[in-house]
């Protein structure tokens, strides 16, 4: 269950069996203190303040205006937080399905379920008056007596479309000089090779590269250690599958090379604080399970 304080929210849309799948409420200081899990997807849109963001093992400082993000059941909170002005967005993927609308806003694997590259976006004026534009269009609909779901929907899939924009953009103008090849390289063996390698050695060695250059070079670069990576990677493909497919738990175990599906549940376990079962249970598995390839 969610924590009965973070869901202190202003506007709320629910379903008919009364689970939470889209809503906003008011950022502060006080906000998100406290370690936690949440079963939605969410954007923190930060017009002012800063601190620093811990998403799993990612810890990102930051300083608005911005936009933050984190997936579901992701464990996130912030600490050291000064002057937080903005909003705090959530939706539940049977609102919007990311993986269903990747052709209109792009957002999947850019500002979710990306393990390389910041989950947070520096806004320039223009963007935080685009974004500000949009979130008074969503309360101006909540505050309607019966809020229209198409429209939230709308607003929303504008909403990250014009964070995929602004991400691209930034991403487009960042100093080449910042660019490490080797660690671009590692990203590529990591992406080909995650299902059987699983020890940094395995690609310091294919780098040609001590095992402490390596990892330092890792963590200026990525913000995380070979380790972190290479477990979040496996994780990931875990979670598209379990939210993706009907594959059973056993199915997916033996889909990521783990020798059964008690050890791949303990894994599974370690780095989430849910067991496979339990990720599926709360954020549902999506319509795109039932889409034929």
């Amino acid at each position: 269950m969610e924590d009965p304080a973070f869901l202190e929210k202003i506007n709320r849309l629910v379903s008919q069996t009364g689970e939470l799948l889209f809503c906003l409420h008011p950022v502060h200081d006080e906000t998100m203190t406290v370690p936690g899990q949440h079963s939605l997807y969410t954007i923190f849109f930060l017009e002012e303040g800063e601190g620093m963001y811990h998403a799993d093992f990612g810890v990102f400082p930051f300083r608005g205006p911005m936009l933050l993000f984190s997936t579901p059941l992701q464990v996130i909170y912030m600490q050291e937080c000064h002057g937080l002005k903005g909003t705090m967005l959530q939706f539940h993927g049977d609102f919007y399905c990311i993986e269903y609308h990747k052709a209109q806003v792009g957002c999947n694997g850019l500002l979710f379920n990306n393990i390389y590259i910041e989950p947070s976006i520096a806004l320039t004026p223009p963007e935080v008056k685009g974004f500000k534009k949009i979130l008074a269009d969503m309360e101006e609909e909540f505050a309607a007596q019966v809020p229209d779901e198409m429209v939230l929907r709308s607003y929303l899939q504008l909403f990250l479309a014009r964070s995929s924009s602004a991400k691209l953009h930034a991403l487009s103008t960042s100093d080449p000089k910042e660019r490490d090849e080797q660690m671009e390289q590692f990203m590529q063996l990591l992406e080909k090779n995650f299902l059987t390698l699983h020890k940094p050695n395995d690609y310091a060695n294919l780098l040609a590269m001590s095992p402490n250059t390596f990892s330092k070079r890792c963590v200026r670069y990525f913000k995380k250690t070979p380790s972190t990576l290479i477990q979040e990677r496996l994780i990931l493909e875990a979670k598209k599958k379990l939210h993706l497919t009907r594959q059973s738990i056993k199915e997916i175990a033996h889909a990521l090379n783990f020798e059964d599906e008690s050890y791949f549940s303990r894994f599974f376990k370690k780095f989430t604080n849910v067991s496979p079962q339990t990720f599926r249970d709360k954020t549902g598995i999506s319509m795109m399970a039932d889409v034929a390839p």
